[in-house]
Order: structure tokens, then sequence, then C-alpha cells
């Protein structure tokens, strides 16, 4: 069998197989958490294909990758509020979409939608670690930040694990066969995260 030159199908592949391992939950829990506050890949990435890799086990990852996800949220509001006047320059120059425009943008946000933006961020390709960071910076409050937080990342991840448990290896068949074009939708959509954030006003 040829070798794919697809470098996202042998990324895919080898997802695929963390399914079986002892450490799969690990390498999720710590992109997860990763993701929530620098990462710029999100986890879906990982569990889709751990999902599909081991059916019996796709809440148990939807699990870990929403509790580290949230915790990975709380890293990023610790950054926002305790780290920021040292850090902000990285994140302006090395994570995408992350401008000192955009920021300012967001405290405009904040003052008139508050925890929802956080929710929306959790649920949507609009990446999740501006709003965890931006949070902290502008002191929202804790509570309703984690509530927003767990149940838009709890409601996302928990999605792909259960259409992935009620369709199971026809949808593994599917992606088989559609891969690169489902690849180039999801490279799309995250795109389209960043791209909200500079036409959103």
């Amino acid at each position: 069998m040829p070798i794919s030159k697809n470098p996202f199908r042998r990324i895919y592949d080898w997802t695929l197989s963390l399914a079986e391992r002892k450490l799969s939950g690990l390498w999720l829990g710590l992109i997860s958490f990763a993701e929530a506050s620098f990462f710029p890949i999100p986890p879906d990435i990982l569990l889709l294909p751990l999902c599909l890799g081991n059916l019996k086990k796709a809440f148990s990852f939807a699990l870990i990758c929403s509790v580290a996800s949230v915790l990975g949220g709380l890293a990023g509001y610790a950054i926002g509020a305790f780290a920021w006047d040292g850090l902000a320059p990285w994140f302006f120059q090395y994570v995408p979409g992350f401008t000192e425009e955009k920021f300012t943008r967001l405290q405009d946000w904040y003052a008139e939608w508050g925890w929802p933006l956080v929710f929306l961020a959790g649920f949507s390709p609009i990446p999740y670690k501006i709003f965890t960071i931006a949070s902290g910076v502008l002191g929202m409050a804790l509570a309703p930040f984690v509530l927003a937080s767990a149940v838009s990342r709890s409601a996302r991840f928990f999605l792909v694990a259960a259409l992935v448990a009620r369709f199971g290896e026809p949808m593994k068949e599917k992606i088989d066969k559609h891969f690169n074009l489902l690849a180039l939708l999801f490279g799309g959509l995250l795109v389209g995260g960043f791209l909200a954030l500079k036409f959103l006003h």
C-alpha cells in the first residue's frame, strides 16, 4: 500500500492509533489544557480519531477533553490576571489572531456582553484562549467564567463523542473515504474562527 502524501492524513492515522495506547487520554488532556491558554490547534483534531478508534471510550475521552480544557481555561485566566504585562508582547507576536487591536476591542465586548462571550468562544471555532486570557485581564468574575467554560466546552466535546457513538464505523468509513475534503473543511473552520475576530465589531 503506498504511503499517503497528505501530511494531515498521516497525522490522522497516527492519532487514530493512539486510542489503543495507555497514554492516549494523557495526550488528549495535555492538548486540551494547552489549547485553552496558548496552543493553536483545537483538541477536536485528536478527540475525533480517538473516539473513532475506540467507540466504547468515546464519552470518557470527551470527559477528559472537557475537564482539561476548563482547567486550561483557568490557566489562561491566571495568565491574564497575574502575568499579562510580561507575556502580552509574546502573545501579540506569536499567537494567531491575538493582536493589540483585537484585545482592545474585546474590552468593549466584555462591557456589553460579559460571560456569553466565553460561552460562544468555548463552543464555536472562535479561539477560546483569547477569551480565557482576556477574562483574567479584565477581571471577569471567576464563577460565571468557570460555569460558561464548563458548559460550552462540555457541550462541544460531548457532541463530538455522541455523534461518533451514534454513527460509529459508518462515520469512520466516510472520514476515510473523504478525508482530504474534511481536512479542508476543518481548516476552513479554524481559519474562520480567527477571521471572526478580525471582522466582528
